[in-house]
């Protein structure tokens, strides 16, 4: 089994050499980690009482070595702290299993002690009875230097007990600080992890976004709309409406059906539909054809599922002109209808 553990421990170092082949970026906490980590390697007393432990520590090291790479700063931070605190259970399992060993190795001499102040009181017993009375005055005297031989020891003993339960309490503190370190350790380990998540969502919407963006794009290049300082606008031309009526052609209604679908699919979005003429006829003829004209683009939205209170209609017969009345070529570029889309907030500017 151990050989197991330093073979992983091995395998561990060389990724770690290896990892070292580039020059990443320097980091504080990181270099700290990996200098705990080679202090810990070269603790024979570390390899051989916590391999699994010390595994751990290079197994995070490489995570830290390889997030380095990555420019990752965060989860580099999070991973060497978390190497540190294996580095340190690593050593702190070291130090404890080498005082029980000790414990139990005092355990050991005491009951060899014992027995051996056993055999004595025996042996001297059987002399005892085979001894005349000079005799057993001298194995008194013999019997009185054993006795405090033995009580000397029973104090050493019982000296060496009570350091021992102080081992112990020392252990048991060292075990609890250990327990709060996983613990710290843990809750790093999650926090990480969080962030990763976190981040990981926000690069998965700044895709969604930046495709709705390049969707919205072509979409409107497909309505052929023109950004102006009111925002994005859509001229439908006068050849799109019968000849100084206000239905629409079949070109007209298939251009309303392209809005009419951009609209449905981004719901926030309002239009303000603008009616004008050339100047040729009189104002009470070109107004109500300027409104007659919006509110025919109104209708066939409606018509086409949009809600009539995201649209809005103006007519201004001659008042805006785009180009001069004096030429026909002017004249229709100037009957035309004008739709302006709101921004995502339904805000449109106003004329």
């Amino acid at each position: 089994m151990k050989k197991n553990h330093y073979l992983s421990l091995s395998l561990v170092a060389a990724a770690m050499l290896a990892g070292c082949s580039t020059t990443p970026p320097k980091n504080t906490a990181l270099e700290d980690a990996r200098s705990a980590y080679g202090s810990a390697r070269t603790n024979s007393q570390v390899v051989s009482l916590a391999p699994l432990e010390l595994q751990k520590a290079g197994e995070s090291l490489s995570k830290a070595d390889a997030a380095l790479s990555k420019g990752d700063d965060v989860a580099v931070g999070q991973l060497a702290y978390l190497t540190s605190q294996h580095v340190a259970i690593a050593q702190e399992t070291a130090r404890r299993k080498a005082a029980e060993m000790e414990i139990a190795n005092a355990s050991a001499q005491r009951d060899q002690v014992r027995l051996a102040a056993r055999t004595a009181e025996a042996e001297a017993a059987k002399r005892q009875a085979a001894m005349s009375q000079a005799e057993v005055d001298e194995a008194r005297r013999q019997a009185a230097i054993a006795q405090q031989n033995s009580e000397r020891q029973a104090a050493a003993l019982a000296a060496a007990s009570a350091q021992a339960q102080r081992d112990e309490t020392l252990i048991a503190a060292r075990q609890a600080e250990l327990e709060a370190a996983r613990q710290q350790a843990l809750i790093a380990q999650q926090t990480a992890e969080e962030k990763a998540a976190a981040l990981e969502a926000a690069r998965a919407q700044a895709e969604r976004d930046q495709a709705m963006i390049t969707q919205q794009e072509q979409q409107l290049k497909e309505l052929d709309a023109k950004q102006t300082a009111r925002g994005m606008v859509i001229t439908l031309g006068d050849v799109l409406f019968s000849v100084n009526k206000a239905k629409l052609s079949s070109g007209g209604v298939r251009n309303v059906q392209k809005l009419a679908d951009f609209l449905n699919q981004y719901p926030q979005r309002k239009v303000l539909i603008e009616g004008h003429t050339d100047s040729t006829g009189s104002l009470s003829i070109n107004q109500p054809l300027s409104e007659r004209r919006a509110d025919a683009v109104r209708t066939a939205l409606v018509g086409m599922g949009i809600s009539g209170d995201r649209i809005e209609t103006r007519g201004y017969a001659d008042a805006h002109p785009v180009a001069s009345n004096n030429t026909a070529a002017g004249r229709q570029l100037n009957r035309r209808v004008e739709i302006i889309l709101s921004d995502d907030s339904g805000n449109i500017v106003p004329r």
